[in-house]
């Protein structure tokens, strides 16, 4: 068959014990397949591999036809909000915890990725989310994430109070140690352990999960992404907006975050066959002890 990706890049978890002879391992393997590889600057600066070529992501994205993450789903998180602008694909190596987005174990890498570095694969696409803090009229923070955008209570103890609007219609003022909105990517994440649903990920949705709302009706509700939510602060002290792993901390009363779909997708690659139920019923150990 036919190599459909000629030039990759290799991305690390490089803080990891073993990241090294894993990355090493995986690039000589792509060597073998035919492949040209690059490795993302950090990642070749803070583990030492110097034989290979180096780009940063700017340079990823113009020049390679894939990338290669081997980490968890965080180090997935962090590349693919910044490689989502040039469209290059994704694959997930897995040397982390749980692995929602980095689906292939490494122990059974070779004979995962060959068949797929010939087009043998799933793509499966993903919406951003592109979030914003206005202050006084002005925008004073602006992010994207992949997972979730999180308001929190300050670490002082005592809820926030939130007025909560979609498409510019008031829903409530909800009172509670924060509020989730969360993508179907970022429902296995906080949104979970905070009640939420699980969300396919071809539902172009989001899910509104209040963690521990002061009110025991006010429950998770899945809305459609193709509007505008938006949260203001009412009153409570330290409060703090989270987008996935970036983090803007002592918001203001009637700072207002507003959050909307993104222009762009993130383009993941499966092995062919992959289900995202198989990926659930493995990762949240559904069925265990059936015959």
């Amino acid at each position: 068959m036919k190599l459909q990706f000629r030039h990759v890049a290799l991305i690390g978890k490089y803080q990891a014990q073993g990241s090294r002879s894993a990355l090493e391992d995986i690039a000589h393997f792509l060597g073998t397949q035919g492949c040209e590889v690059a490795l993302e600057q950090d990642t070749a600066t803070n583990t030492g591999l110097c034989q290979f070529p180096t780009l940063d992501v700017a340079g990823i994205g113009a020049q390679c036809d894939l990338a290669l993450v081997v980490g968890g789903d965080g180090t997935m998180l962090g590349i693919g909000r910044q490689l989502a602008q040039s469209g290059i694909p994704l694959v997930g190596i897995n040397q982390g915890r749980l692995g929602f987005i980095t689906d292939i174990a490494f122990e059974e890498y070779k004979e995962t990725l060959e068949p797929m570095l010939h087009g043998e694969f799933e793509e499966d696409r993903r919406w951003m989310m592109q979030a914003r803090v206005v202050r006084n009229g002005q925008c004073v923070f602006s992010a994207t994430a992949m997972n979730d955008v999180v308001v929190n209570r300050g670490a002082t103890g005592g809820m926030v109070e939130l007025r909560v609007e979609v498409d510019g219609r008031f829903v409530a003022n909800q009172r509670a140690d924060g509020l989730i909105i969360a993508s179907p990517t970022g429902s296995t994440a906080y949104a979970l352990s905070a009640g939420g649903p699980l969300m396919h990920p071809s539902i172009e949705g989001w899910i509104l999960v209040p963690i521990a709302p002061h009110t025991l009706s006010n429950r998770p509700i899945v809305l459609s992404d193709a509007g505008e939510v938006a949260i203001e602060i009412v009153a409570g002290r330290d409060a703090s907006a989270n987008f996935d792993m970036q983090s803007l901390a002592s918001l203001q009363h009637g700072d207002r975050i507003t959050v909307r779909r993104s222009e762009h997708q993130v383009r993941f690659l499966h092995p062919k066959g992959w289900s995202y139920f198989d990926t659930l019923r493995k990762k949240l150990h559904w069925n265990e002890g059936a015959a």
